[in-house]
């Protein structure tokens, strides 16, 4: 019985570990690369989700500080009409604040894979 038991918690941390990293159904993931290719242009809203304190360390030139834990209150300062591209550190907490906006019923939603640690392999 016990067997049956940790089999059973070992699947549910696997699946639960495992969708963490799953592409969501409308939440575009776009490369460090790609993104500067577009991180000048005006028609976007660039979205850095770190800490104000790893913001002000090092950011990226026209991204706005929301960190993700602010963002249910802090959305509201978004345009639901254009873009938002999210960053955070590795692209984990930006993919957590991109799903935050998807379910707050956000359209134009999209990720940067590998976050900072990619853009600044650039």
């Amino acid at each position: 019985m016990d067997t049956v038991i940790t089999g059973a918690l070992i699947l549910a941390a696997i699946w639960l570990l495992a969708a963490k990293f799953i592409p969501v159904k409308g939440i575009k993931q776009i490369s460090a690369a790609d993104l500067k290719k577009i991180v000048k242009t005006k028609n976007r809203q660039f979205v850095d989700v770190r800490t104000p304190a790893e913001y002000n360390g090092n950011h990226i030139p026209g991204f706005k500080n929301i960190p993700v834990t602010d963002l249910v209150r802090g959305h509201q300062e978004l345009s639901r009409d254009k873009e938002i591209i999210f960053i955070c550190h590795s692209g984990v907490r930006s993919l957590k604040a991109a799903k935050i906006l998807k379910k707050l019923g956000f359209e134009k939603i999209t990720n940067v894979k590998g976050g900072m640690t990619s853009w600044q392999q650039q």
